[in-house]
């Protein structure tokens, strides 16, 4: 059986009364896309600054590729790193910046030249290797940043919020290919991100992190339609929670359950309360939110409680939503969509 590209087990962090990692068991395959997702302060960088051998752990241990490197320093760990500064040499040249960890190795001029060029290539940057770092763009830069982390052809390539000084359109642009990248050179990414789009966007599979241990781990799919605790459920994306005395009159059981807004349609009140297969609630109309593509509906329950319904605006402009405030109106979603959420 092949060795994972990393495996954790009981991993711990301490920093002195903090306790940054409690506990984390974690497999990533070889080849594979991975985010660590979570809100600032989960422990996810602490793990992959660990894993990059930057900070020790107070306990467990850390394997790349069968091997324990728990107490290896960075540079004999069979990893790279690349960070949201890019920490380029702004005296350097792209091409230099990209083949500076070739030099150190003593790797000879002539093929160092020719690994920086073709890295630069695969970042689609050919061309730029005589230009300074201060006269490329931000994801330009980025890109350098990248093609030196590659250029040595690492194991694992560890990104810690490496795309969060840019700008949106930039963000979006570099996500996908970032993806487009990792499948082309095969070697594992461990991304670590606090933004749930940029991770469902990105990943094979995702660990959402929180207060020092891993909530979940599956793919995009997976923690997004059926998360399996609260805090997964509110911190991926938008989530609806029905807790208590809400779930029991609007769904017949009490418990915690989870129901994505975009899986709610919003009717008039008189529609048909029985659908087959569906759930259904009656409320009224708090507030509306429009978004241009699609507005956002938060709805009162009679039964208690308060959804957000998402619907695209197919047929419909802001006039035409700002009338529904106040509004009386019926919810309805399938059955299937309501995910009940262990307490």
């Amino acid at each position: 059986m092949e060795a994972s590209a990393i495996r954790l087990r009981d991993l711990r962090k301490s920093f002195g009364d903090t306790t940054a990692v409690a506990g984390v068991d974690l497999e990533i395959r070889d080849g594979e896309f991975f985010s660590m997702l979570g809100p600032s302060g989960s422990g996810k960088t602490t793990v992959l600054r660990m894993v990059a051998g930057f900070e020790s752990p107070t306990s467990g241990t850390i394997e790349l590729a069968g091997q324990d490197v728990t107490r290896r320093a960075p540079f004999e760990r069979d990893v790279h790193t690349v960070f949201q500064d890019y920490a380029l040499f702004p005296h350097m040249t792209v091409e230099q910046n990209v083949a500076y960890s070739l030099k150190v190795r003593r790797v000879p001029k002539a093929e160092r030249l020719v690994r920086a060029r073709k890295a630069l290539a695969e970042v689609r940057l050919e061309g730029f290797g005589g230009r300074r770092p201060s006269q490329l763009s931000g994801g330009q830069r980025q890109r350098v940043a990248l093609a030196r982390a590659l250029v040595g052809r690492p194991r694992v390539l560890l990104l810690d919020e490496p795309l969060g000084a840019l700008d949106l359109k930039l963000r979006e642009q570099m996500q996908i290919e970032l993806k487009a990248l990792q499948r082309e050179v095969g070697i594992t990414f461990v991304f670590v991100t606090h933004d749930q789009e940029e991770a469902l966007t990105m990943s094979d599979r995702v660990a959402v992190f929180h207060q020092g241990r891993i909530e979940q781990v599956g793919t995009p799919a997976e923690i997004y339609e059926r998360p399996a605790t609260a805090f997964v459920a509110s911190f991926v994306g938008t989530s609806n929670l029905l807790t208590g005395e809400a779930a029991l009159r609007v769904l017949g059981e009490s418990g915690t359950h989870s129901i994505r807004p975009e899986k709610i349609r919003v009717l008039k009140e008189t529609a048909d309360p029985d659908e087959e297969g569906h759930n259904t609630a009656v409320g009224t109309v708090a507030e509306v939110v429009y978004l241009g593509d699609a507005t956002r509906f938060l709805v009162d329950l009679d039964g208690g409680g308060r959804l957000t319904a998402l619907q695209q605006n197919l047929d419909t402009s802001a006039e035409d939503v700002a009338g529904y405030r106040g509004t009386r109106v019926r919810l309805r979603w399938q059955r299937r969509h309501t995910v009940h959420v262990p307490d």
